[in-house]
């Protein structure tokens, strides 16, 4: 009789490992690595639980979520054709491996720290060995193929590339559902049985999806956008990563005075070239709290104040001044350094404009739609999802409270005169 094990996911209800399946035993000896577990110290949504106070879900979760979705897509695709059934084993650890280089606070760290997350996850995969030595005992070719597939910037021309990274993959359906959850908001419901129905192949052996499934698709990306624009984009969001960027900021334009920071963090800030996995896997959100809350209380200002700001919520304010021009927006920052310089704040600092944009979706990057005679993309066959290929820019002016007011009435004067 094999062992098994179960995760109870709030998503997904139970997650059944059978140790008597190897590609199944080779996902419980990934979860066990040092590595992986490091993951339940990394949150999945970084700051976000600053505003939305359910958003605590970790990284380890949402992997174990996407191989979830990658076992229902792989039953679904050996159905129709059964010589996909090489492919399980590397999908398999693609999906549970996927977010395995994510820094402290997820994507926080790729702007704080200019830390590329994909690159460490390929670096662990291809290099680290507790993880290689698992993958290869299993298929010596294995670590080489997983590290493929997390290539961001490799055209989409094979299915296992499609399920792992694109437009519509088992990352993005995991976590549109998991966020959604998580945050209390009830947008990302994703209807992922009616998706995984869906699902076929084109005769060019890529993935693509029935046009029954058209709908389901288009209330996906409908939904991405929502969640984004609602949650991943949310000003508070956008805050807290100022604030955390002009900490690290500070430390480095500072390095002369006396600061306690130990020696993989250390690395992390002034030379993340030379991090190596020891140090990497030393980082996550506990560490990295520590240090906020120490320099909180033992360091020199403007230090000090900022991590007070993050680590109590006493945070700065944001306004959008996305409709203004770009001279108007000038005049804004302008008038906001004037003020902040009044009342004793270092306007490099604690004021400033923080631009973003939002990407459409990219329909090249997502499945085609065959109905067994004509394949076509999905924007061809869907007024809606045209809709959504259309990039959207914001712009924040970012200010301390105490000059709120003044920053609202003089942005109301210019939207007024223009």
């Amino acid at each position: 009789m094999s062992i098994k094990r179960i995760f109870h996911d709030p998503i997904h209800k139970e997650i059944v490992f059978d140790a008597g399946k190897p590609e199944e035993l080779m996902i419980m000896e990934l979860i066990d690595t040092i590595a992986f577990q490091r993951l339940r110290r990394i949150k999945q949504l970084g700051a976000a639980s600053l505003v939305f106070h359910g958003a605590e879900s970790s990284r380890f979760t949402h992997s174990i979520g996407v191989f979830c979705i990658a076992r229902k897509i792989y039953q679904r695709l050996i159905e129709i054709k059964s010589s996909f059934y090489e492919n399980k084993f590397v999908l398999y650890g693609a999906a549970l491996l996927h977010d395995l280089g994510h820094g402290p606070l997820s994507h926080t760290s790729e702007v704080i720290f200019d830390h590329n997350h994909e690159q460490w996850s390929q670096n662990l995969v291809k290099n680290y060995s507790p993880i290689n030595s698992i993958l290869k005992k299993y298929d010596n070719e294995l670590p080489k193929q997983i590290c493929e597939l997390f290539e961001s910037k490799q055209l989409f021309s094979n299915p296992l590339k499609t399920l792992i990274s694109s437009e519509i993959d088992c990352d993005r359906l995991d976590y549109l559902l998991r966020d959604s959850y998580n945050t209390g908001t009830k947008y990302g419901l994703v209807d992922l049985e009616r998706i995984i129905s869906g699902l076929t192949f084109s005769p060019d052996g890529n993935i693509a999806i029935k046009p029954k499934g058209i709908i389901a698709i288009e209330h996906f990306l409908v939904l991405r956008n929502l969640m984004y624009r609602t949650i991943y984009n949310h000003r508070i969001n956008e805050i807290s990563t100022w604030i955390l960027e002009k900490i690290i900021f500070t430390i480095k334009d500072n390095f002369e005075k006396k600061i306690w920071i130990d020696n993989s963090l250390h690395k992390w800030i002034f030379s993340p070239k030379n991090l190596d996995f020891d140090d990497f896997i030393k980082n996550d959100d506990i560490t990295f709290y520590y240090h906020l809350i120490k320099w909180k209380d033992e360091s020199f200002e403007p230090l000090s104040k900022l991590c007070k700001m993050f680590i109590d919520r006493d945070l700065l304010r944001a306004s959008d001044i996305s409709f203004l021009n770009k001279v108007d927006r000038l005049k804004v920052l302008a008038f906001a350094k004037k003020l902040c310089e009044k009342n004793n704040y270092d306007s490099e600092i604690f004021c400033g404009i923080k631009e973003r944009s939002f990407k459409g979706f990219e329909p090249n990057n997502a499945f085609k739609i065959w109905d067994g005679t004509y394949q076509n993309s999905l924007e061809c066959s869907s007024e809606l999802i045209r809709t959504l290929v259309k990039s959207r820019e914001i712009s924040l002016i970012i200010y301390p409270n105490l000059i709120k007011s003044e920053i609202t009435t003089q942005i109301s004067v210019l939207k007024n005169n223009s």
